[in-house]
């Protein structure tokens, strides 16, 4: 067999490309060269055909030989091109660092975005069988409530007369006071089942749970610990359990310490049984249906159980309890029960943000790649000498192919390595940002899920920005190595790839900025709404006095007198007054108005329809004048409006508005008993958005302190609030050193943070827009470089012909101008079909604002122009003599 027929055989044989379905044909090729040879000493060809199968063992045998052969040759060239990749990528420091920046910028972002997608949304609740786990919701549909909590006995009925669920166990979260030697601590306390953490799987750290033992009247209190309330406020003392404390005016004895899981559906400190909650285990309060405490109930589904099945089996409870009891379920409201998975109830108002985050990072790493895919088309100008000789040395096209392939995915890793180090910097400010919306934002964290995804980004990537460029490399051998020489431009085929590219980065890009400027302009929307009062210069702080008094009126009324008077005497204390809240507060932000149904006088609600409901706040005398809600009709409150006075209130304007539109409400009467107290109203004052400048304004009625109680406390400054509060707090402790006194805050810093949520989205969008704008910017001018070095001699031609270099900058800067453009109608097309996916994060405007899409068009262009016209400046460094010495 000559040297040359081996030779073509095994090039043949070690090309990766060759099918499967050519192996026969390989065989028979294999055989009829040692056949040639045994004809060549005389043989006939079938006896030399017949004598080389039998050499060669068979057909069979060659063929396993010839799929070893390749299976070795594979990895073989698989490793040769990994070795050549580094060497290229070596010999090329520049453009090696500017890719592995570019792509560590995008796959970073992605990485950190979907660190918290995932710890959110998509990674399994940390307790056993969590996908199990349910919420089940009561819901008034008609009144349009969307869970109004359960009673113990509905909790009781729904556990007693379900099919589908294992277990149903109630939660709700009170606040109490932990008395210790000298001090009181307010503690946020869970009141849940016996075997509450049992239906969750969760063991304890230290000691036990609770048993069924101790939810009865008759044993002793006892409190299961958080970790971190164990951790932080006692110091992780692994001798907690047994340690009794007073809480509720009787001891209650620690019996075990969770372990550092997050708490749902929100984080408390301690936990107790429900019949050691003094509301809970009223028997008037257990016995009566609308006593609607509980906030959450959770139940477990059965094996096998569909979470539709559950849900027609709890509907057709709730049908039965308005049949049975139609005083309690009126049917003006539309009584129901839904169910729903609790990882969905948990995530539900992060999902929205968290998804349009990911988009826009995934389209930031869409237009990295497009922008290194460029890059490498360009490089591809200084290779093709390369690449031709190795395709005359017998390189197939699918080979060379491979080898670019697989020098853009070692980038792409590389890149995805460098973002895997930046990310976790990103990570701590989105998992603050996911904790405003969920507890599960504690999970998020980078692990084996997270290290796949950026493996799998990092490939993507390599392969999406390096197969555009691999294809457009593969050209005719004479053309190659006329380009190669400088002999030739580039191909239309490949310039119009590059301006596809740009054009894509154009339109992705304009998208990202029509986002970003619709978030801009929402939030300097929210920012300018008018709150309704003055928010400068206020100290708030959260007073708890609960069960010292035990019920006596008198004696709380006495203390708010005292405290308001020593207050008062504080120097740089303009004036004071308690409440029982006040605008922007934490929990009404997250909560919203509460809704206590009431009966105007002279106006009773018929049969069949739903009675009005209205917020209700109690606030002392000077509340008003404290935080410069205006007074628009009548009076505000006094010291004589006490315990033993008329019942009176004052309402805002929109509750007027809404009740009376043609009357005067001054003199008018509510009641919130069926008539057993009236209240009178004696004032109007202006509307106030308590629960957040993006909220409307709802009805509210405000009573006096003195005819309820107060756990607030609100002090105008005529300085900085903040340095006034040692002052105050130490004021307070000098009256009951076991008053607990928490949440220290200013009202303004509590408005600016009642729109962090939006601003923080606004912020991230606005950066991902900003580095979309910048990556598509150096695109354009990248691409505009290329084409003006490409161009010199025909530009130095027209330079010595006499046409002006003014007219030729014009030219080019119109071409880069023509794509950007193309790219910007393009952009506003996506912009406007991805609309709706952003309306729910907007205030008061439109995602077709046509002011943001101009804005953002006018930019956009000016960007483009100033990239088209620093590479166009080049043509003024054009020599027109060299050129017509060229040509």
């Amino acid at each position: 067999m000559s040297f040359a027929k081996t030779s073509s055989f095994f090039r043949n044989l070690f090309r990766r490309e060759e099918v499967d379905e050519q192996l026969d044909q390989e065989v028979s090729s294999y055989v009829a060269m040692l056949a040639d040879e045994k004809m060549a000493v005389g043989m006939s060809r079938e006896q030399a055909v017949r004598s080389a199968k039998i050499e060669l063992g068979g057909s069979d045998q060659v063929k396993e030989h010839v799929r070893e052969v390749r299976s070795g040759a594979w990895f073989q060239s698989l490793a040769q091109d990994l070795r050549f990749g580094w060497r290229i990528i070596l010999h090329n420091p520049g453009f090696s660092a500017l890719v592995v920046l570019t792509l560590a910028l995008g796959i970073g972002a992605n990485t950190a975005i979907f660190s918290v997608v995932y710890g959110v949304l998509l990674r399994p609740l940390p307790y056993v069988d969590g996908s199990k786990l349910v919420v089940l919701k009561q819901q008034a549909s008609k009144a349009n409530l969307g869970n109004v909590g359960f009673s113990p006995k509905e909790v009781f009925d729904y556990r007693d007369y379900n099919h589908t669920l294992e277990s149903v166990v109630e939660y709700h979260s009170m606040s109490f006071l932990l008395y210790g030697k000298d001090s009181a601590e307010r503690v946020q306390t869970g009141v849940v089942s016996a075997n509450f953490f049992d239906v969750l799987g969760v063991k304890p750290l230290l000691g036990r749970t609770f048993l069924p033992s101790d939810d009865t009247e008759k044993s002793d209190a006892v409190l299961v610990l958080s970790h971190e309330y164990w951790q932080v406020h006692q110091g992780g003392d692994p001798n907690i359990v047994g340690k009794v404390f007073q809480m509720n005016n009787r001891p209650h004895t620690v019996i075990g310490v969770l372990p550092p899981i997050p708490q749902y559906p929100a984080e408390n400190d301690v936990y107790m049984p429900t019949l050691h909650c003094p509301f809970r285990s009223k028997p008037q309060n257990i016995e009566n249906r609308q006593f609607r405490l509980i906030a959450a109930v959770f139940g477990r589904l059965k094996p096998g159980v569909s979470l539709g099945a559950a849900q027609a089996d709890v509907s057709t409870i709730a049908h039965q309890l308005e049949r049975s009891y139609p005083k309690d379920y009126p049917s003006e409201y539309g009584y129901g029960a839904a169910i729903a998975p609790l990882q969905d109830e948990l995530t539900h108002r992060a999902r929205a943000t968290l998804i349009v985050l990911l988009c826009a990072a995934g389209l930031v790493l869409l237009i990295a790649c497009a922008n290194v895919a460029n890059l490498m088309l360009a490089r591809l100008l200084k290779r093709e000498r390369e690449l031709a000789v190795r395709s005359a040395l017998g390189a197939s096209k699918v080979r060379l192919i491979r080898q670019l392939l697989t020098e853009a995915v070692m980038l792409a890793v590389a890149g995805g390595v460098l973002g895997l180090a930046i990310a976790p910097t990103a990570l701590q400010l989105l998992v603050r940002f996911a904790a405003r919306f969920t507890t599960r934002a504690g999970e998020v964290r980078i692990d084996w899920p997270i290290l796949l995804f950026t493996l799998l980004v990092s490939v993507a990537a390599g392969v999406l920005f390096g197969f555009a460029p691999a294809l457009a490399s593969s050209r005719q051998l004479t053309d190659a190595l006329k380009q190669a020489t400088g002999q030739a431009t580039t191909s239309d085929k490949r310039r119009r790839l590059r301006e596809a590219l740009v054009v894509a980065q154009v339109t992705v890009s304009f998208m990202l900025l029509i986002g970003a400027g619709l978030m801009i302009r929402s939030i300097l929307t929210l920012q300018h709404v008018d709150p309704g009062f003055r928010a400068d210069r206020l100290l708030t702080m959260r007073i708890d006095a609960s069960f010292r008094f035990n019920g006596k009126a008198a004696d709380f009324a006495q203390l708010g007198d005292n405290i308001l008077r020593r207050i008062r005497t504080l120097p740089g204390v303009e004036s004071a007054a308690l409440a029982t809240g006040f605008p922007f507060r934490p929990n009404s932000v997250i909560n919203g108005p509460g809704a206590n149904s009431f009966e105007i006088e002279g106006k009773p609600v018929s049969k069949g329809e739903l009675a009005p409901t209205v917020d209700v706040t109690a606030v002392g005398s000077g509340y008003f004048e404290t935080i410069r809600q205006p007074l628009v009709q009548g009076r505000t409150f006094t010291d004589h409006d006490d315990a033993k006075a008329e019942q009176v209130a004052v309402i805002n304007q929109q509750m007027v508005r809404h009740r009376w539109p043609s009357e005067d409400p001054i003199g008018k009467r509510v009641t919130f008993d069926n008539g057993k107290n009236w209240i009178k109203i004696v004032g109007i004052v202006g509307d106030v958005r308590e629960y957040g400048l993006e909220k409307p304004v709802g009805d509210e009625l405000y009573i006096p302190v003195a005819q309820f109680f107060f756990n607030s406390l609100v002090v105008r400054t005529g300085t900085d609030p903040m340095s006034l509060a040692p002052l105050v707090r130490a004021a307070i402790h000098d009256i009951d050193t076991k008053l607990a006194i928490d949440q220290v805050d200013t009202i303004e810093r509590l408005q600016h943070e009642s729109v962090a949520s939006p601003r923080t989205t606004t912020i991230l969008l606005g950066i991902f827009a900003a580095l979309a704008l910048v990556i598509s910017a150096t695109g354009i001018a990248g691409v505009m470089a290329l084409s003006v070095n490409q161009r010199a001699h025909e530009l130095g031609i027209r330079l010595a012909l006499g046409q002006s270099k003014g007219s030729i900058l014009q030219m080019v800067v119109r071409q880069g101008l023509a794509l950007a453009i193309m790219g910007t109608i393009l952009g506003i097309i996506g912009a406007l079909a991805l609309a709706r996916l952003l309306s729910s994060l907007l205030y008061q405007t439109s995602p077709t604002d046509a002011l943001t899409y101009s804005a953002v068009a006018l930019v956009f262009l000016v960007a483009a122009a100033i990239s088209c016209f620093v590479p166009a400046h080049r043509v003024t460094l054009i020599d027109p003599s060299q050129a017509l010495r060229q040509e």
